[in-house]
């Protein structure tokens, strides 16, 4: 079955290049009206450009329908008057792709605070910003698609980039959240690690048939599976040259001690124990563990 966009209002941020414009590219290709927004600036954050202007002119050569936003998602009035005139011209904004994204990358003894805090800003806060625009009218219409973008970084670390992981692990949190607290408006959130060769990674060293093989619209496919009308929800998932995968939070049955063996002494003893994976699972709320550790309070006779 084609997965068609027909009818569909979508905004992707940081789309005038990389990622997002090849998710806008693909978006409009499949019906949707897009909303391509881009501050155009470089790969630290700095400048501005009219990039987002040009994926919109390739849009509207191809037959679709888009418009351009300026607005910087740390700017929560700017995200809130780019979401009302989508609405304004279309009728609502169904989808909302979080892509906009800044490098400083430094070890973390060498990185300044104004550098930790702008990262912040722009991937999670101004994330949240994008989210917290459209969240009443997803809500409203009873249809909303949000992806939040994570990365390798911040799900399994990467040297030099403290403030990237600390933001994308993040997201991944507040992705879990909101798909708790919007699954009865059928607001569906997930998040996606793309590894792609972009204008934020292009001078990184990579070799150039790596980067080739990188190419954002390797990354789309997943991208806009998880933004169609029969996503999932409360995902992590990664792609990155045609492979696809997804990645979970898992909690380990663990072990609960007597009360004369919580010492850090006992912890040590039971070490093997609480870090083995045999039985674990993947919780869909923070509740689950709880029930983990009373299940494992049960075992030596309840709550002692």
């Amino acid at each position: 079955m084609t997965i068609s966009f027909k009818d569909r209002v979508a905004i992707v941020t940081g789309a005038g290049g990389g990622l997002g414009r090849s998710y806008a590219l693909e978006l409009a290709k499949r019906g949707a009206k897009v909303v391509v927004n881009d501050l155009g600036g470089s790969r630290d954050g700095t400048g501005h450009s009219d990039a987002a202007l040009k994926v919109v002119e390739e849009i509207k050569a191809m037959g679709g329908e888009a418009m351009s936003n300026g607005g910087s998602v740390t700017d929560l009035a700017q995200m809130e008057e780019m979401v009302a005139k989508a609405k304004e011209a279309w009728g609502g904004v169904h989808i909302l792709i979080n892509n906009a994204g800044i490098l400083r990358d430094k070890s973390f003894a060498k990185m300044t605070m104004e550098d930790w805090k702008l990262v912040i800003d722009v991937h999670l806060n101004g994330s949240a910003n994008c989210t917290k625009a459209v969240w009443d009218l997803m809500r409203e219409q009873a249809y909303g698609r949000i992806l939040m973008t994570a990365s390798s970084t911040g799900l399994f670390g990467n040297f030099g980039q403290a403030n990237y992981g600390a933001a994308k692990l993040g997201l991944a949190g507040f992705t879990k959240t909101l798909a708790l607290e919007g699954a009865k408006y059928n607001v569906r959130i997930n998040t996606l690690a793309p590894v792609a060769g972009t204008r934020m990674t292009e001078d990184l060293g990579m070799p150039e048939t790596l980067f080739n093989a990188l190419k954002p619209e390797n990354v789309a496919p997943m991208a806009l599976y998880l933004v169609s009308e029969d996503a999932p929800t409360n995902m992590i998932c990664g792609a990155g040259a045609g492979a696809y995968h997804a990645a979970y939070v898992t909690l380990t049955p663990g072990v609960a001690l007597p009360a004369d063996e919580r010492t850090p002494e006992g912890i040590a003893a039971a070490w093997e124990q609480i870090i083995d994976r045999t039985g674990e699972i993947v919780p869909q709320s923070g509740g689950e563990q709880s029930q983990v550790v009373m299940a494992a309070l049960a075992k030596i006779g309840g709550l002692g």
